[in-house]
């Protein structure tokens, strides 16, 4: 189950409970405000969209004073009344912003549990999310201050909405989720098959009894979840991945598969990372280093400074799944909404970005992303080593195969997974199908804060084939733990073709704050793929999904002076003194 959003992973209903019984103890941990008010809710209340389709939603209110601001949540993982023992999560994050001051309306999203219509991903969030802020806009207990609030597919439904927005809506905050849903489903051209395969599944398998979530589902949620979609997930070809995992066709599943192109029809109608320039609402992102929509949420940033707005951006060290970034989002939430919806200007006081510095107890706030470094390249040895100058000319190249019939897997990492995050890749790394390159043992700390790329120069005799790079530090005692990585799927016109016949490419590791401690060592490890985070490669240009599997390719990572392959990280500034810790 998720709480609006995110997988609990197991988490029971006791632990539910612990959560209602001790809010005001949530609310210190959280460092919120002491709470004002008591609350009264609302439940199953009909809003009827331009079409007829009624949707239903539950306010929380505060029982004194009013009109008060108000928070729209728009979610389709169940209002707390259709939860069962499970929407205690849900109830104590309204309650904790109801007793503080604000109206919040819940609402579930077209097809979803109550809500009447057919749920299709994405396509009627605008809309129906525009209707409901114009309905919220005609209360008698709304005060003319609205913000929308959410993480994942519930920070998406914000974006709709806020293009164009009326002046009362004044402010979102949209919690590692993304503007540009494309670039979720295609990383580097690849198909992001586990995330995509577990949330179908999950939107299967909390639908099954649309008025609430019953005993039936979360026996499949919690007992059945892993095995199934285990199963379903090693099925080739992978396009029959979602009915195996929920018994029928799954229609956008299939829909998906067949608009890779994010500038297609599909793509262009639900993304709306276009239209930023028209958000006039205080935008507030919260992002997680290890989340699954950091890199397109770091271009939504950069968009709505590029149009002249000023966003601001809190960066987690966290990965999808991990609850805690939930309940942190809302503590970030607060402030803003505080700030925006309340006149509590002063509380912007602190610099527009802030960000965890992994590997540390550091916070580092600056004015924007990324901040000054230096771009430090570490060239690619016939050693397996990493070092400041590349290999004379006419070194050989490194080697390594990949077997469509034995993809290589991932570890870790940013996947929709309880899996995901940071994991010690040393099973990985001792495949014949993945490379290593490590530098020596750091003689002082090392802050890479940026965006990583990696270039490398590849000679193989297919013309369609999938790269993955990734970053590691390396503990003394010899873990190897991911920081971040990326994939590219190359095909004719997909880097640049050297006069020798090698094909240059660069891979987007996306970005990292890590401070990479004296002692320990920078790893970069380069495989031809990672299932099933990402569709495994046939090793043609089948269509997504299609194939079964291929010949085995032979790659050729060439790393001399003529083809410096070589990892290039952003190093922060050593003189600048580190801000203390919180």
């Amino acid at each position: 189950m998720r709480w609006l959003g995110w997988s609990l992973a197991g988490a029971g209903v006791a632990a539910a409970t612990v959560f209602a019984v001790r809010r005001p103890l949530l609310a210190r941990l959280l460092g919120l405000r002491p709470a004002e008010h008591r609350v009264a809710v609302t439940r199953d209340i009909p809003i009827r969209m331009p079409d007829g389709v009624v949707l239903y939603a539950d306010r929380y209110a505060p029982r004194a004073g009013g009109p008060h601001p108000t928070i729209l949540i728009r979610t389709p993982y169940g209002r707390p009344a259709e939860l069962g023992p499970l929407g205690v999560f849900e109830h104590t994050g309204c309650m904790l912003f109801a007793e503080r001051g604000y109206n919040v309306v819940v609402q579930s999203v077209r097809g979803r549990y109550r809500s009447a219509g057919v749920f299709e991903p994405f396509v009627n969030e605008a809309a129906d999310g525009r209707a409901t802020v114009a309905w919220i806009g005609d209360q008698p207990w709304f005060d003319g201050n609205l913000g929308l609030w959410g993480p994942s597919y519930v920070g998406y439904t914000q974006w709709g909405p806020a293009i164009d927005g009326p002046p009362y809506l004044k402010a979102i905050v949209p919690i590692v989720t993304s503007a540009r849903f494309s670039s979720l489903f295609y990383p580097g051209g690849a198909f992001a098959l586990e995330s995509t395969l577990r949330w179908v599944f999950l939107i299967d398998a909390t639908n099954r009894h649309r008025q609430q979530l019953d005993l039936a589902a979360l026996w499949r949620l919690f007992v059945l979840r892993e095995r199934i979609v285990a199963r379903a997930l090693r099925h080739q070809p992978y396009a029959a991945a979602a009915e195996l995992a929920t018994g029928a066709p799954v229609p956008f599943f299939q829909q998906w598969l067949r608009d890779p192109d994010p500038r297609g029809p599909y793509w262009s109608q639900v993304d709306y990372h276009r239209s930023l320039h028209r958000i006039n609402a205080a935008v507030h992102l919260v992002a997680g280093w290890y989340d699954i929509f950091l890199p397109g949420q770091l271009a939504d940033y950069a968009a709505l400074v590029a149009a002249g707005k000023r966003p601001y951006l809190t960066v987690l060290p966290r990965a999808h799944n991990d609850l805690a970034l939930v309940f942190e989002g809302l503590r970030e939430g607060l402030w803003w909404f505080d700030a925006h919806l309340k006149g509590q200007r002063e509380l912007l006081a602190r610099r527009p970005v802030r960000i965890a510095l992994m590997g540390s107890h550091e916070w580092h706030e600056m004015d924007f992303w990324p901040p000054p470094a230096t771009m430090t390249r570490y060239f690619l040895q016939p050693d397996r080593s990493l070092a400041h100058q590349p290999p004379p000319a006419g070194t050989p190249p490194s080697r390594f195969r990949y077997d469509p019939a034995d993809p290589t897997p991932a570890i870790g990492g940013a996947v929709l997974s309880a899996q995901g995050g940071p994991r010690d890749q040393r099973p990985l790394e001792a495949r014949p199908d993945v490379l290593t390159f490590t530098t020596p043992p750091l003689a002082a700390d090392l802050d890479v804060i940026g965006p990583v790329r990696l270039c490398v120069y590849v000679c193989t005799g297919h013309p369609f084939f999938d790269l993955v790079g990734r970053l590691c530090d390396v503990y003394p005692d010899g873990r190897s733990i991911n920081i971040c990585d990326g994939i590219v799927r190359v095909r004719p016109g997909v880097g640049d073709v050297q006069p020798d016949g090698t094909r240059r490419i660069e891979i987007d590791l996306t970005a990292t704050a890590q401070r990479f401690r004296a002692g320990h060592r920078l790893r970069v490890q380069i495989a031809g793929g990672g299932s099933p985070r990402w569709g495994p490669h046939p090793g043609d240009d089948c269509p997504y999904g299609q194939g079964r599997g291929g010949p085995v390719i032979e790659h050729r990572i060439c790393h001399d002076a003529t083809h410096p392959s070589a990892i290039i990280v952003p190093v922060a500034d050593p003189a600048r003194p580190p801000p203390p810790s919180p």
